[in-house]
């Protein structure tokens, strides 16, 4: 029997967070069903999981070859279909793309890329130079004018810069404002692969031309490549869409509507303890909850703007009683009215509101996808209204706040991004310059490193944007923090200052989520369903040895004893033996199983095995259930302590 305090060690890194989760978990062999589980050496495929592929940043010269790439597969594809136009094929995280349009009616599938792919590495093979031309606009219209490429001519209406550049590859061209490679022979053959085909339109307009969108992904060395196609092969397992029917988490059905959610009692534990922690974590960090309705009055968006600049991602209205209302996209209009419902001081600010609210964006059924994008989702959302001495405290405050829950979910590595004022925008550039230096300041003092978007901010105020990056080095924007110089304008709001005048507060908007279903999703494809305790639908599974009374009955009072501390428990019923019990609770996650047979009911113990960990040894009852329900309940104090670490500590202890 082990002793408690060993055992408690081993807890802790099962209540670690999901950042310290190791790819992928070492099973055991029938044979050493109920031994301590040990480490075994990774295997080739666990070791690709791991690779740290580079980002452009991190290795600039990936940008030219995958513009050197676009080029080539747009050469390619025209050379075997003389019927493609081409419109545009920027590069990508991960390599390029390029859009096209079959004046035939023809489209490509992937039936068609070992042909495009063979003529691909001809182009690669022939090392074709790169050619770079400085043109005048008045030259480059004649050029797209003899090759009958039309796209072109909207594209070259819309470039605004000037030098205007093509680069050459032998006599195929494309406008381009680069770099390049030196010649098309930079590209390792072994490297490079042609990805997926999608539908798009032109411009993203549905009214527009229906075009063909070839992905490829290219790399420096096939060893990179073959990295990327296992954490592609990976990430198809931990599709959030499969694995919440398997584990039973959640279900979109066309029957209530396509992006609408049906969150199943497991999916809703889940969510419940997400939500808890970000209510407690608000609190803690000085914030009021708020709730608002799911509807308004038509007048309040066409104050706010949305009816104006927003229509298009709004459902039709409700009429009622002869006034319309309309399903809230967004809930800031709904605090600005709250913060204007009252006569505010300069005392008062700052002002912090949080809200879970419930909104509806109209989404093409085209575009939707499992929790990512759905139409009705809930924001967790806060504004906050300070004074401009105030910015740049309540900035780091929810940096602060931001890295605290992200790091508890798992994720401790952003990309993040600060964007500046744009050509068009609101508010003095008095309030700009202050708002971007308290956003710099912010991250200075927190410091992180950053890129700066020039001119990419919205026309309301600057923004922070963190890219969330999981354990398969994917980015996923969800946490955002944004200065608002328009609503308090739009909604006349005013504070008293210590001279008795009136003032604008100046309004932030933040999300750390994002959206509570998509950072669910984003969450379980992390994990892979691995749940922690703390998170874990189930977090204890009972496993009778027999059916036989005793040991039934003593299941039940383990079932109680452990739900009075709140811990989260079923018993399988299913009578089948014990192997199989253990493959089935290991199938659905389950983080912890207490095997029960005559022997635990005799001495009133509980033998513990963890999925992860193996045999954990045998304990009081009473004992086990308060430790474990204290250490989920603390389990934040395991923020910095990894799984290497912890499970040293325990070899010391044990021996």
């Amino acid at each position: 029997m082990r002793s408690l305090p060993q055992a408690l060690l081993l807890l802790t890194m099962l209540l670690r967070p999901l950042s310290s989760l190791p790819l992928a978990s070492p099973r055991l062999p029938r044979s050493a069903l109920f031994s301590s589980a040990s480490s075994s050496p990774a295997s080739p495929a666990s070791s690709l999981l791991r690779t740290k592929l580079p980002t452009a940043t991190e290795d600039p010269s990936l940008v030219p070859l995958r513009h050197t790439l676009a080029h080539v597969m747009g050469q390619a594809v025209q050379n075997l279909y003389p019927a493609a136009q081409v419109t545009v094929g920027p590069w990508t995280d991960t390599g390029c793309f390029y859009d096209f349009h079959f004046t035939d009616g023809g489209t490509l599938s992937q039936d068609d890329f070992p042909r495009i792919k063979k003529e691909m590495d001809r182009l690669i093979s022939a090392k074709i130079p790169m050619e770079r031309e400085v043109v005048s606009r008045e030259e480059a219209r004649r050029r797209i004018d003899a090759v009958g490429e039309p796209f072109k001519v909207e594209i070259l209406d819309n470039i605004k810069t000037e030098p205007l550049t093509i680069y050459k590859q032998g006599e195929w061209w494309d406008l381009c404002a680069g770099p390049h490679a030196e010649s098309t022979g930079e590209i390792h053959k072994k490297a490079y692969m042609l990805s997926s085909v999608a539908g798009a339109y032109w411009r993203g307009d549905d009214t527009r031309e229906q075009l063909t969108r070839l992905y490829a992904t290219v790399w420096k060395t096939p060893e990179q490549l073959k990295a990327y196609k296992k954490k592609l092969e990976e990430a198809k397992k931990r599709d959030h869409r499969l694995l919440g029917q398997k584990l039973d988490l959640f279900t979109i059905q066309q029957q209530v509507g396509g992006g609408l959610v049906l969150w199943t009692a497991k999916g809703s534990k889940v969510r419940t303890v997400m939500e808890d922690y970000w209510r407690s974590s608000h609190d803690k960090a000085g914030y009021d909850i708020v709730y608002t309705p799911h509807i308004a009055n038509v007048d309040l968006w066409k104050t706010s703007g949305h009816l104006e600049f927003y229509k298009d991602g709004m459902f039709k209205a409700l009429e009622c009683e002869g006034n319309d209302y309309q399903l809230k996209p967004m809930n800031c209009p709904f605090h600005c009215m709250l913060f204007k419902d009252s006569l505010r001081s300069y005392r008062d600010l700052p002002i912090r509101w949080g809200e879970l609210g419930t909104v509806y964006r109209y989404e093409q059924s085209g575009t939707l996808h499992g929790l990512m994008r759905v139409r009705g989702f809930t924001q967790d959302d806060a504004h906050i209204y300070c004074l401009p001495e105030q910015l740049e405290d309540e900035i780091v405050g929810v940096l602060d706040l931001t890295e605290s829950i992200l790091s508890k979910f798992g994720f401790t590595d952003y990309e993040i991004n600060l964007s500046t004022r744009p050509e068009k925008s609101v508010g003095s550039d008095d309030i700009w310059a202050k708002a971007e230096g308290a956003l710099k300041g912010a991250l200075d003092r927190k410091g992180w490193s950053y890129v700066v978007d020039e001119g990419g901010g919205a026309f309301y105020g600057p923004k922070i944007d963190l890219k969330l990056i999981d354990c398969l080095d994917r980015k996923w924007q969800c946490s955002t923090v944004q200065c608002d110089f328009n609503l308090p304008e739009r909604f006349d709001l005013m504070y008293k200052d210590k001279d008795g005048e009136n003032k604008r507060p100046i309004m932030v908007h933040r999300a750390i989520f994002g959206s509570v279903e998509r950072f669910f999703g984003i969450l379980l494809e992390n994990c892979a369903g691995e749940f922690p305790v703390w998170l874990a639908p189930t977090q204890l599974k009972v496993l009778p040895v027999s059916p036989t009374d005793d040991i039934v009955d003593y299941c039940y009072e383990i079932k109680k004893a452990a739900e009075k501390r709140g811990i989260r428990v079923e018993i399988d019923v299913s009578n089948d033996r014990l192997p199989k019990q253990v493959r089935n609770a290991e199938k659905s996650k389950v983080p912890l199983m207490a095997v029960i047979g005559q022997s635990e009911v005799d001495k009133r113990q509980i033998t513990i095995r963890s999925k992860q960990l193996g045999d954990l040894g045998s304990f009081g009852l009473e004992e086990f259930c308060d430790q474990l329900a204290g250490r989920v309940a603390d389990a934040d104090e395991f923020v910095d302590v990894g799984f290497k670490e912890v499970k040293e500590d325990a070899a010391e202890t044990a021996n």
